[in-house]
């Protein structure tokens, strides 16, 4: 894993928006787990765990399509498996889920340099906010958002757009914080500052790719780059 690169801080950033799965929580398990026990019920092939870094990250359906075995060209059928596999998830939200080894110090580090924290996830809303409220510290967060059908998932700027303004924050001055392109992406299209982590599912060259404007080896290295009393290399 290559040193994060040195890069000049600037003093304006007031808020970050973190990416859920593969961010802040480890959920790969959970994922797979449900995913795998919709394919064995319907007498299809399984997948392994690895193979979920690649299914996720832009929504359940997508998760799905990537999961089957075939082209679904019926949405009545995808959903009928999106189904499944919701009501399969929702039994194992917090089974093998856990937050990465640092997060809540990294969250608190944040806060006590006076930074606004957000999520913002593809997955659904009402598993976002449950994973939130019961793996992460309580009060962390200014604003959760999941998906929903009120507004475009990511990679569309829209949902982060709509935190920064309820945070009465300029885009330019949030870190959104990613382990994926999808991220990476929409941190850009929003005019955010694009920092991907390298503890997540994805590899570094697809956040570089993508635009990562910096990569943070492990937690602890977003607040000593954000909470700094000047900027300097």
């Amino acid at each position: 894993m290559s040193k994060p690169e040195t890069q000049h801080v600037p003093l304006t950033y007031t808020a970050v928006i973190f990416d859920l799965d593969g961010t802040l929580l480890d959920t790969l398990g959970d994922l797979a787990e449900a995913m795998n026990a919709v394919l064995a019920g319907n007498r299809l092939p399984t997948h392994p765990l690895e193979a979920y870094r690649y299914f996720v990250g832009d929504g359940m359906a997508q998760l799905v399509r990537r999961a089957l075995p075939f082209e679904v060209a019926d949405e009545s059928d995808l959903n009928h498996f999106v189904t499944e596999m919701e009501r399969e998830y929702r039994r194992r939200w917090t089974c093998r889920t856990r937050p990465y080894p640092g997060i809540a110090e990294m969250l608190a580090a944040l806060r006590g340099g006076g930074l606004e924290l957000a999520v913002l996830s593809n997955k659904p809303d009402a598993a976002v906010r449950h994973l939130v409220e019961a793996l992460l510290p309580a009060g962390a967060f200014r604003r959760v958002l999941g998906a929903g059908a009120e507004r475009p998932r990511k990679p569309d700027p829209a949902a982060a757009l709509e935190i920064a303004a309820g945070l009465n924050t300029d885009p330019a001055a949030v870190v959104f914080v990613g382990d994926s392109a999808v991220d990476m992406q929409t941190a850009v299209r929003a005019g955010m500052f694009p920092a991907g982590v390298l503890w997540g599912f994805r590899p570094q060259a697809e956040l570089s790719a993508a635009g990562a404007g910096r990569l943070f080896a492990q937690p602890a290295d977003l607040p000593a780059w954000l909470c700094r009393e000047e900027a300097g290399d």
